[in-house]
């Protein structure tokens, strides 16, 4: 008989799978306590944010390919508030944030639709909605972390390296999302949280609740959980932008009206010609579009419910249903107010320049001739998303397993936008200083901004934009134990759809006068705390506009509407196997998938509706080795073929999409080829001592194909002249002329490959070797370089670390997330080169007091330095200039739990 340790380790691994029959009715566990008691053997339990690490790690080392995993610390309790900010832990992963939330991520160097997301099993979609900076509604296959409380899960995976046996989708890995099940933790249990949030900005208490439930019957046959998370969060993301910097030469608006009788301070670098005609160096300067205070506020309401039941008729028959049901509804409101340089440089005379050091930019200036104007926008959004998954292990006999699974997920989204602008029509004199601070200049308006005789009042946009995705997968799959390889094989269906469809208002009646229609930007305490202090300013009252002026007639654009309906069919083989090689332990799994993709693309070119078909065939196999090389030391080897397919959202064959101030022109391609990439990955782990490791991963992957954006600028093409003229978001007064203006063309295609390449450190330990009164410390950090091409969202070095302390009765931890600048796009606009993402430096805190076995008290804060986010664009492909630049503030939770 094996001793209880081992028993205690196969039922850990049991319980870490979650899903073995082993957990169902306790019959394991039942072994190891009789064992225990009688041989006298001390089973210590580690519980909180140590015990999660140490269920991580043994996790880890037993698996064949390369894996990260975090777990709950305990029942209904994940580690963060939000999912992705508990992934940006993980060596490898960096994220980005909606209004200082995380909301998707970066997996070793590689955006977010190149890491496939599954829920309960299935690969789910989610889309929730942002701000233009942040993405705006998200239509691709790149999944929003924030539709879901971080309380709804017990287990996140992270797959590294892949395996016949996982479904394709995901080059840079694959993120398994699990929600806790009645028979993973047999009996009766209750759990219970409230917080309640401040922000330092906002000045709001927001509560968050949390409640779980869940029991066994009939001996451990039957089992049932419920549980519900809500929370409210209020932002208020405060700033100064310039929505990018552009030359007179490079803007459509044409060369200054006059620099005859500049006064210039500083030397402009070289000369630029127009048409090939030499020019003022002054024309050459970049100068911002649009300088202005910026206001993004948003009220949301998220809402979970899951429920899971399981049943188990007998040792050999598991099965289970799974639902998870999420609303995240937000109200976001967003004020600028910026004077007019786009499209407007041959109407302005300017009087004052101070050239940059750099001699490529303006530092200072001031500027005769120059209009303004207030923009005000409400943004209501809301996202449904519902799954269902039906689940069945069954034991034929001792040696073979069937399991099957048929899941159908939903995610609906729609967001309404309010936009409404306030323009300044008389010329007036403006300046702006940037010498002493290069985020957030000194201005000089010229005039009293705040008088509302001086503007007229339009609509800007008033249009609403649905994404409907949904997800059906039905897999089965038979796995035989034979005594030296188990084999597995199966096969596994999925239809994918996304409904893309745009709505507008039409006949808004513009006002000569906005007298009666704007108020004092509601919030007097505008810019307190700000690095540089910002003006406050009138804005549209919504509440006026709506009672007098709207009425919400809806209108189809049609035109914009697509839908892209994707069917795959897989089926694998895998091997997995144990040697003893020269008294060392070598684990093996050895596998190929086959999978067939067909794609139907739909949208309307001018009023007629087109359909495009498209299929593919890609064969993956996949090696993973993993050589228990000492008692403390494993190596593993990672030979895969992997592969991601195309943006759904980019298979539109129907009209381009126009950007009429920006002067640009994106269309899709149904035709699209799939990512696919050979990978390989080195690792070695050392487990020095016990829940403790240093480690260190290689990864290569070789791309094959890489879809690009191929860039022409011309003319646009004289058919759809009259669509623009019938479309109502263009407006000639701010427009770049499609007539005259060259507009810059992006259509996605299949470009040549590339190579990303990088590698991870890690180290892991608790110091549990200190004298008594530090022996409650531990840490845990890793550091990943990653080198590529041209690949947006890719930080070449990012790290985290985390120092806590934790004993039985309370604990605290403090952790640190750095990434270095990322671009976001290559592609540029206004004549940039790039955009980019300055990298931030998040630091967390948390900490805990049990009063008793029952009741826990918490505290933890959220950005505890008030990072600011800082965007950017490139210039000339050489130059920093600052795109966005606000803060969220810090975000505090108090809070109390009750566990039974």
């Amino acid at each position: 008989m094996r001793n209880p340790k081992f028993k205690l380790d196969r039922l850990l691994h049991c319980m870490i799978l979650a899903g073995g029959l082993c957990s169902s009715h306790s019959v394991l566990a039942q072994e190891v306590a009789t064992e225990a008691a009688s041989d006298d053997t001390e089973v210590i339990e580690i519980k909180g944010f140590r015990g999660s690490l140490n269920r991580a790690l043994f996790d880890k080392r037993h698996s064949v390919n390369a894996k990260e995993s975090i777990l709950s610390e305990d029942i209904g309790k994940f580690p963060d508030l939000n999912i992705a900010e508990s992934l940006q832990r993980v060596p490898g992963v960096a994220i980005s944030r909606e209004g200082g939330e995380g909301r998707q991520i970066t997996l070793r160097g590689l955006g977010p639709s190149f890491t496939r997301t599954t829920l309960n099993g299935m690969e789910v979609p989610a889309s929730t909605d942002g701000t233009d900076s942040g993405g705006g509604v998200n239509g691709g296959r790149a999944f929003d972390f924030n539709v879901f409380a971080s309380e709804l899960f017990n287990r996140v995976d992270i797959q590294k390296t892949s395996t016949a046996s996982m479904e394709e989708g995901g080059i840079a890995g694959t993120v398994d999302l699990y929600s806790a099940k009645p028979m993973d933790n047999p009996g009766f249990h209750i759990a219970a949280s409230g917080q309640l949030g401040y922000n330092t900005i906002t000045k709001k208490n927001d509560p968050r609740l949390g409640f779980m439930i869940s029991n066994t019957f009939a001996d451990d046959s039957f089992g049932a959980l419920l549980s519900v998370s809500q929370s409210q969060r209020t932002v208020r993301q405060e700033g100064y932008g310039t929505v990018r910097w552009t030359t007179p030469v490079k803007d459509g608006g044409g060369l200054f009206a006059d620099t005859s009788g500049t006064n210039v301070s500083g030397t402009a670098s070289g000369s630029c010609s127009d048409d090939g005609a030499d020019v003022d160096p002054i024309n050459c300067l970049w100068s911002p579009r649009l300088p202005r205070p910026d206001f993004f506020g948003n009220e949301q309401d998220r809402l979970g419910v899951t429920g899971s039941f399981q049943y188990a008729p007998s040792d050999a028959v598991l099965i289970t249903l799974d639902t998870l049901h999420s609303s995240l509804d937000n109200e976001r409101t967003m004020y600028n107010f910026f004077e007019m340089f786009r499209s407007t440089f041959d109407e302005l005379t300017p009087t004052s320049i101070t050239v940059h050091p750099n001699g490529k930019q303006v530092l200072a200036g001031t500027y005769d001739g120059i209009k303004s104007r207030i923009e005000s926008r409400q943004q209501i959004s809301s996202t449904d998303f519902s799954q269902y998954v039906l689940s069945g292990e069954f034991n034929i006999n001792d040696e073979t397993k069937v399991t099957a699974m048929y899941g159908t997920a939903e995610s609906d989204s729609r967001s309404e936008q309010y936009r409404y602008n306030m323009t300044n029509d008389t010329a007036h004199t403006y300046s702006f200083d940037f010498s002493n601070n290069e985020n957030n200049p000194v201005v000089d308006h010229g005039y009293d901004i705040n008088d509302e005789t001086f503007y007229n009042l339009s609509d800007g946009r008033l249009r609403a934009t649905d994404v409907l995705r949904e997800n059906d997968t039905a897999k089965v799959d038979l796995t035989y134990q034979g005594e030296e390889v188990t084999f597995k094989t199966g096969l596994a269906f999925n239809d994918r759809t996304v409904s893309y469809g745009e709505q507008q208002i039409n006949g808004f009646p513009d006002q000569d006068s906005a007298v009666g229609f704007t108020e004092l930007l509601p919030y007097d305490d505008f810019g307190t705390g700000f690095d540089g202090g910002l003006e406050r300013f009138i804005v549209a009252d919504f509440a006026a506009i709506e009672s007098s002026l709207l009425t919400k007639d809806w209108v189809a654009r049609g035109a914009q509407s697509w839908e892209v309906q994707e069917e795959t069919l897989a089926a694998y083989i895998e091997l997995n196997s144990v040697y003893e090689i020269a008294n060392m332990e070598l684990r093996s799994n050895f596998g190929m998938r086959y999978v067939e993709t067909d794609t139907t693309s739909s949208g309307f070119i001018q009023a007629d509706i087109v359909s495009i078909k498209n299929a593919y065939k890609n064969f993956l196999p996949a090696l993973n080795l993993a050589l228990e090389a000492t008692d403390d030391v494993v190596v593993r080897l990672g030979l895969t073929k992997t592969m991601t397919r195309p943006s759904l959202g980019s298979l539109n064959p129907g009209n381009p999409s126009f950007s009429y101030v920006n002067g640009t022109v994106s269309a899709g391609n149904p035709f699209l080829d799939p990512f696919t990439s050979n990978n390989v990955d080195v690792g070695v782990e050392w487990y020095f001592d016990d829940e403790a490791l240093i480690a260190m991963n290689y990864f290569y992957k070789d791309i094959e194909t890489f879809i690009t954006s191929s860039s022409e600028e011309r003319l646009v093409d004289p058919a759809y002249l009259p669509f623009i003229d019938a479309d109502a978001q263009y407006d000639p007064l701010l427009a770049l002329d499609p007539r005259t203006i060259p507009y810059i063309h992006n259509v996605p295609v299949n470009g040549e490959g590339t190579v990303v390449e990088g590698f991870e450190l890690i180290y892991q330990q608790p110091l549990s070797f200190l004298p008594a009164l530090f022996d409650g410390f531990g840490v845990v950090g890793n550091f990943t370089h990653v080198s590529a091409g041209e690949i947006t969202g890719l930080s070449e070095n990012s790290y985290n670390a985390t120092v806590y302390y934790e004993k039985d009765d309370y604990g605290i931890r403090v952790s640190l997330n750095n990434r270095d600048d990322y671009i976001t796009d290559y592609s540029g606009s206004n004549g940039n080169v790039a955009h980019g993402t300055t990298g931030p430096t998040h630091v967390d805190m948390s900490a805990f007091y049990n009063l008793d076995e029952n009741i826990t008290f918490t505290l933890e804060v959220i950005n505890l330095t008030d990072e600011y986010e800082r965007l950017y664009t490139t210039g000339d492909g050489t130059l920093n200039l600052m795109r966005e630049y606000n803060h969220t503030g810090r975000q505090l939770f108090l809070g109390a739990r009750y566990v039974m």
